[in-house]
Formats: C-alpha cells, structure tokens, sequence
C-alpha cells in the first residue's frame, strides 16, 4: 500500500493561550531557549536566520549526555502569526535526509488571546509514526505549555 499522494501525514498540538499573538511571537523569537525542548533537556542555538531561506540550526541536550542535532532552514516567516521549518534542507539550501516541515501559528481569539498551533508535517506515513512513537503528542504538549509561560511573562500575566 502506498501513501495517498495528497495526504499531509501531519500531527499538531493546539492550545488555547491567554495572551496575544503578540507575546507567543515575542516569547518564540527572543527567548528559544527558554521553552523550545522538554526540561531538563537545553536549547543551545547555533545559527537562528528568522527569514524565508535562513538557517534554523538548534541543538537539544540532555540531562544524561544525548545530543539531538537539528539543522535546518526557515521557509516562511509572517509575524506575528506564522513561522515555518524543514529540515529537508540546511543553510545554503544542502538538502538532507528530511524527517519533517514544522509550522507554528499563533491566531488572535478576537479576545485578547490566541489560538496556538504547532504542527509536523511529515513525508510519509512511517516517519509520521515514527514521531508519534517518539512522544509527540506529550513532547510538543509540554513545549507549548513552557511557550505559554514565557509568552505570560512577557504579556505581564
């Protein structure tokens, strides 16, 4: 069986924030670091070009030595709403092995807050498995959660 041509292969996280798109973009663009993996594993940014075509180069480290490495390049970037990843390619636009394209967008509620989505969209469907099995649902939950507290204390909430 092969997988539809047209199908996205897509798992997302979406929330509720109680701060404006604003703060979620401000809390995403200055303070990475702060949120971007589950603690107690860090965030160390080796090369952050926020524009279509600059590199989006992170490198998460854990409590216990693991390194997870992840070069990539940012195809769109709309503030305040919308900030979109591969890493099907690195800087100067090298592909490689593609495990997904990232999207993240932060809608007004129309009342003060905003709807959060991050999603990972996937080639195929075994990498989407593979990334369901690696603890999405739980690992982007918890990364929205700690997006939320800086974007609060950036909002002043």
């Amino acid at each position: 069986m092969t997988d539809a041509p047209d199908a996205l292969f897509e798992l997302a996280v979406e929330r509720h924030f109680d701060v404006p798109p604003t703060a979620i973009w401000q809390a995403w663009t200055d303070h990475l670091t702060e949120w971007w993996c589950p603690r107690p594993w860090t965030t160390e940014i080796i090369d952050w070009d926020m524009r279509a075509g600059g590199a989006a180069h992170v490198t998460m480290h854990g409590p216990d030595g693991g390194i997870s490495d992840m070069p990539g390049v940012f195809l769109e970037v709309t503030e305040p709403n919308r900030i979109v990843f591969t890493n099907a390619f690195t800087a100067g636009w090298r592909p490689q092995k593609p495990f997904m394209v990232g999207i993240f967008e932060f809608t007004d509620d129309g009342a003060g807050g905003s709807h959060y989505r991050a999603a990972a969209r996937h080639w195929d469907k075994a990498a989407m498995d593979e990334h369901a099995a690696m603890g999405f649902e739980q690992g982007w939950g918890v990364v929205a959660d700690q997006l939320l507290e800086v974007a609060r204390r950036i909002a002043g909430r």
